[in-house]
């Protein structure tokens, strides 16, 4: 895998959708230049769940709102990508835990990896203090209570993990449309909620402050 300069690598899959929150990433990728020294690619890359490029990249991005049914090549690729030391952020739409895409990525899971491989994490896990701290786990989105999703503020993230490291992160929290957004409207924020995605990145690239 690549780890000479980061790539914002998202996973297309054959079910559901997709490409969701098309601005998050620029955001992202402005953050890390902002906040940080790592070498960049300047734009998103778009892999094929079911390509043997999926192992070209150390992190990777999956997100929807629908159905997530992976195909027997997604699966294998998916599987062997963490095993390998991938790390995949998985983010639900729907910030619902009792929603579609929840219930199905989660049954992805535990066919893949076992009933009981997707756990919640602490809050005092090394990924809340990877470059900012976040002492009271992960924070909250403006999305949590908006009447879309389940109505609750979910205070934990789950994880499947590989040798003591991370290799899937899983939230029900919808970052990636609190983040959806041109990052040159950062400006407007009284706090910049996009630093998480710096820890998440950084951790992923095992890259600490």
């Amino acid at each position: 895998m690549r780890r000479a300069k980061f790539t914002f690598a998202r996973l297309k899959y054959n079910s559901g959708d997709w490409d969701t929150d098309q601005r998050m990433p620029s955001n992202l990728l402005n953050s890390l230049l902002e906040y940080t020294t790592i070498p960049l690619d300047e734009e998103e890359k778009i892999v094929e769940l079911s390509s043997r490029d999926l192992f070209k990249y150390p992190f990777c991005y999956l997100s929807g709102h629908k159905l997530v049914q992976f195909s027997q090549q997604e699966a294998v690729n998916f599987k062997t990508y963490v095993h390998n030391g991938g790390f995949v952020f998985v983010d639900d739409c729907n910030h619902d835990i009792d929603g579609l895409f929840a219930r199905s990525f989660e049954t992805q899971m535990g066919n893949l990896f076992g009933p009981k491989a997707l756990k919640k994490i602490p809050n005092n896990h090394g990924i809340y203090n990877a470059f900012f701290k976040f002492d009271k786990g992960p924070p909250t989105t403006s999305f949590e209570l908006n009447g879309w999703g389940d109505d609750l503020v979910h205070d934990y993230l789950k994880a499947i993990t590989i040798n003591n490291r991370i290799g899937v992160l899983y939230s029900n929290k919808d970052y990636g449309c609190e983040w959806d957004y041109d990052f040159r409207n950062k400006r407007f924020l009284a706090e910049d909620n996009t630093k998480f995605g710096v820890n998440i990145i950084l951790y992923a690239m095992g890259i600490n402050s």
